[in-house]
């Protein structure tokens, strides 16, 4: 399975489609729309990797940011979320922005991508609350609770102890647990780049 790619952007589609060129191959792999707006044709990029194996297909799908190749593997885990549908969540949300839409039952966020009626958001909600293991956000009220389940949410989303422990250390005491997560989420996002 390729887990990472690093190489020159040689092409850039619109549509979120990119072509990485590494050891004298071209690999093509399909990103959010804005992240391959984010890459630059001629520059070295290194892309985090989700190798999708079907019968009928491979597909690489390439994301700069560790979280959202995290929450894209969480979406797609989802029923009826398939790597598309996946894409065009993350496509409109960032996944600490996910994670509270989420954790506030928003399903007009989620109704604002395209192919996600109401009926889907209510389902995906209530999946994804069980599968990012968010905190039931009305009872946890303790610092100590707050950082249990912040720590327990980046687990399930991939972290290593290390970065969880580096992302605890620096958060606000004041925050609720879908603030102290999202805060934990950009933490790790800048600490990557």
């Amino acid at each position: 399975m390729i887990a990472t790619l690093t190489g020159v952007i040689a092409e850039v589609d619109p549509s979120g489609v990119v072509i990485v060129e590494t050891a004298g191959v071209g690999y093509e792999v399909t990103m959010t729309a804005s992240a391959a707006a984010s890459v630059t044709i001629g520059e070295t990029a290194r892309l985090r990797i989700h190798h999708h194996i079907r019968e009928d297909a491979q597909t690489l799908f390439g994301f700069i940011d560790p979280a959202e190749r995290a929450a894209f593997r969480i979406l797609i885990a989802t029923h009826g979320v398939g790597p598309a549908l996946g894409l065009a969540i993350l496509g409109v949300h960032r996944p600490a922005d996910l994670v509270d839409h989420v954790a506030q039952n928003n399903t007009a966020a989620l109704t604002a991508v395209p192919g996600v009626g109401p009926k889907t958001a209510e389902r995906l909600i209530v999946e994804l609350r069980n599968r990012l293991s968010l905190p039931d956000i009305g009872t946890v009220n303790t610092a100590t609770g707050v950082t249990a389940d912040v720590r327990a949410a980046l687990e399930q989303l991939g972290y290593s102890s290390a970065e969880v422990n580096n992302a605890l250390a620096v958060l606000p005491s004041d925050l609720d647990a879908s603030g102290a997560l999202r805060a934990a989420l950009g933490y790790l996002a800048g600490s990557d780049a």
